[in-house]
């Protein structure tokens, strides 16, 4: 084979490598732009359904997104919505489940604190024994072991994030759970006071005298410590708070 010839030939592999390359490369654009282009319809409808209230159809779509999209422009707002949607259907585990997910991922979003702030709002309702302790009920066999998680949360929000405008709100919420917490603190002491059991009582004060000081429960626990500590003979300690209760009435 002539010298012309071999020339002309690796011509000829070089043109078809690169006409080759040039359709592959034009494939994956198209193949992209028609993703980005389903994944904006579909993005544009989960938003409506979110708009109009309709939660279950809009954890569908923004599920197919996160699943089948999951370098689409719309990826960290679809997990945010996702929060929001099962917190607003009442699906806290999976609210849950995305909300870690994403400060994992995602630690310093400029959202950031939005998510701290819905992680809290998930964990004062997460289950049943939550709720009672937010909307009322009989306190005195629930758990609050995520509300005060949720305690937890919010307090975090305010101090990572002081110039959140979710921080009123938040402010407003620790309050709110402060005082629901020491009622049903409040309501422990009562049962184990009519027990007998003056231990348990003066323990539970005590953690309420720590936790939640300026409290109106933890002052009406008061006088349940003071007789605890006469039944336990620890007299001065009762003599402390028989003071206490004096130099801090009740208000009417």
């Amino acid at each position: 084979m002539g010298v012309r010839k071999k020339v002309f030939m690796r011509m000829r592999y070089l043109v078809a490598a690169i006409t080759l390359t040039l359709v592959l490369s034009g494939c994956s654009s198209k193949k992209d732009f028609v993703s980005d282009y389903r994944s904006s319809q579909l993005y544009a409808s989960a938003n409506r359904r979110l708009q109009e209230g309709n939660y279950t159809d809009a954890i569908k779509e923004l599920e197919l997104l996160d699943n089948h999209y999951p370098f689409s422009p719309y990826t960290q707002q679809v997990q945010l919505d996702l929060i929001y949607a099962y917190y607003k259907s009442a699906n806290f585990p999976r609210a849950h489940i995305f909300i870690n997910r994403f400060l994992q991922l995602n630690p310093m979003h400029p959202n950031a604190d939005y998510v701290f702030y819905m992680r809290g709002l998930t964990n004062m309702t997460r289950n049943d024994s939550a709720s009672q302790i937010i909307f009322g009920g009989d306190l005195a066999d629930r758990s609050p072991e995520n509300v005060y998680v949720g305690f937890r949360d919010f307090t975090q929000l305010m101090r990572s994030y002081p110039n959140s405008q979710y921080l009123m709100d938040a402010n407003k919420r620790l309050v709110y759970i402060k005082n629901r917490l020491a009622k049903h603190e409040l309501a422990i002491v009562q049962y184990y006071n009519k027990r007998g059991a003056y231990v348990a009582v003066a323990n539970r004060v005590e953690r309420m005298l720590h936790d939640f000081p300026d409290t109106r429960a933890t002052r009406q626990a008061l006088p349940y410590l003071e007789r605890a500590y006469h039944y336990l003979q620890l007299n001065n300690e009762a003599e402390k708070v028989m003071k206490i209760i004096a130099l801090n009435p009740l208000p009417r």
